[in-house]
């Protein structure tokens, strides 16, 4: 005996945020570049360039929320929501690569030091604080209901955190003079973008391998369920993330009385969503351990205790 309850949950709209954020971050682009050209400073084209993927990681989790609101299909049966769990893995490895480069550019400085316009350098990154902390904000009201969004708020922020560096190193170059300033402060900053991008990093990969969504308390789960009228067992409980926002749930539960009453499965499914975060739920209700419609992982586990 089965029983699926799938109730899509309100979300808001994510569109116009990313609208404005590829805006906002393709208009800030051709401004650094264009600075970069007319004061001949590397610094700001190569920020230029990094700030070119942030188009395209906003790109790609936009088009991403995108394809989740489209339909199940013959093919597809789950639908597209898988489409921004990737985003925000593929997302939290880019900011890693970026974090990477600056590293290994910044070791390069020491020995190779490199003269900086202070003051033109710090004009451009301060509206670069601006425009990625504003970015940055589009996000923040979903950013810890939808992981996808999470990744989005991150990657702007840091950006913004990476502005800020370079507004003061700059600051320290101009009145000192001291040009290993600016891949000391290129360093710390570094670290602190790792710091910020490693949950989002771990919380996506758990996600990519089917791991129960830390919004969600398995042990709980399955302790509520035991205690249902005339549950014996719980047995292969199954959670995983649908897409960053919905969970999916498979449980078997030995009920040798059976279910007691049609409304049963019912309830189940809609405490499950509106207690668990659970927003897919199918049950299988099983007479007993020795029933002939036992699934094989169970048997398997009898047999199991069954040798010596």
């Amino acid at each position: 005996m089965h029983t699926h309850v799938h109730t899509p949950q309100p979300q808001k709209n994510l569109n116009a945020a990313f609208k404005w954020a590829v805006a906002l971050n393709v208009g800030y682009v051709l401004v650094e570049a264009g600075s970069g050209f007319m004061s001949g400073s590397l610094a700001l084209l190569a920020d230029a360039a990094h700030n070119l993927t942030d188009v395209a990681g906003l790109l790609m989790a936009w088009g991403a929320v995108v394809a989740a609101k489209r339909p199940a299909n013959g093919r597809f049966t789950y639908g597209y929501g898988r489409a921004t769990i990737l985003a925000a893995l593929i997302n939290a490895l880019v900011i890693m690569l970026g974090v990477g480069a600056v590293v290994w550019e910044a070791v390069h400085r020491f020995s190779q030091p490199v003269d900086v316009s202070a003051g033109f350098v710090m004009g451009v990154a301060t509206l670069g604080i601006v425009v990625n902390a504003g970015t940055a904000l589009l996000f923040r009201a979903e950013r810890h209901a939808d992981l996808n969004a999470e990744g989005a708020f991150l990657h702007m922020m840091t950006d913004a955190a990476v502005s800020l560096g370079v507004v003061l190193g700059g600051v320290v170059v101009f009145f000192t003079g001291w040009a290993w300033v600016d891949p000391i402060v290129a360093i710390g900053v570094s670290l602190m973008v790792s710091l910020a991008t490693y949950s989002l990093l771990k919380s996506s990969l758990r996600l990519t391998l089917d791991g129960v969504p830390s919004s969600v308390n398995r042990d709980a789960i399955k302790a509520w369920l035991e205690k249902q009228t005339g549950v014996e067992a719980v047995h292969d409980l199954h959670i995983w993330a649908l897409s960053t926002t919905k969970n999916a749930l498979t449980a078997h539960l030995i009920m040798p009385q059976g279910s007691p009453n049609d409304g049963f499965l019912g309830h189940l499914t809609e405490e499950l969503e509106a207690h668990f975060n659970i927003h897919h739920a199918t049950i299988q209700v099983e007479p007993s351990k020795t029933n002939c419609c036992l699934c094989g992982s169970a048997e398997d586990q009898l047999h199991r205790k069954e040798l010596p």
